[in-house]
């Protein structure tokens, strides 16, 4: 039989900026909340982004754990859009006109998610079998939207704070050839276990 193949996501614990709904993506805040991993997850390596709040969460839910930081798995640059909300936004051409298509247009002094897209998937192709990932919403949503074995749309997933996604491939050859994986699951953490 062949062994199935599966890796772990992890988005961050919530940061203020995060807590007010404004752009925070390459924007170095730290977590406001504090977790504890309650699924059995154990690793000796996690990897993630080289953001301090991806950083936080791996050592509160992983403190044994060595953390390998690639700025591959940060969260899209927003730019000069960093910081704002949607309601300091809505009305302004530049912002408008990346919303209707932030795969190819990219917020002044950002990156598209075309970018981001490209530098996830690079790091994703070199995560081994069980490899846990502590990263941001964006990063997530390319790869759920990506590997998803069914049509999924980029901001229709719901990747609250903490949550852990699970995507299972039949086999590593399955994996690095980049087909869909055939499960993906998640588990939200919450103060009290996993939700």
């Amino acid at each position: 039989m062949v062994r199935r193949y599966r890796i772990h996501l992890i988005r961050h614990l919530p940061t203020l900026g995060n807590q007010e709904r404004k752009y925070v993506g390459w924007t170095d805040e730290p977590i406001v909340v504090e977790g504890e991993m309650t699924e059995p997850l154990n690793p000796s390596v996690v990897q993630g982004s080289d953001l301090l709040r991806a950083k936080q969460t791996a050592t509160l839910y992983f403190p044994k754990a060595e953390y390998v930081a690639d700025a591959r798995w940060r969260e899209c640059n927003f730019g000069k859009f960093e910081g704002k909300t949607y309601a300091e936004l809505e009305k302004v051409q530049e912002y408008r006109d990346w919303i209707g298509n932030p795969f190819l247009i990219a917020p002044v002094d950002g990156e598209s998610l075309k970018a981001v897209e490209k530098r996830v998937l690079e790091a994703m192709a070199e995560l081994s079998d069980e490899a846990v990932v502590v990263t941001h919403g964006g990063p997530m949503r390319v790869i759920l939207t990506r590997f998803c074995p069914f049509p999924k749309e980029f901001w229709s997933w719901n990747i609250p704070h903490g949550v852990v996604y699970h995507l299972d491939w039949d086999s590593e050859q399955a994996f690095k050839e980049g087909k869909p994986c055939m499960s993906i699951s998640a588990e939200l953490q919450t103060e009290n276990g996993i939700m």
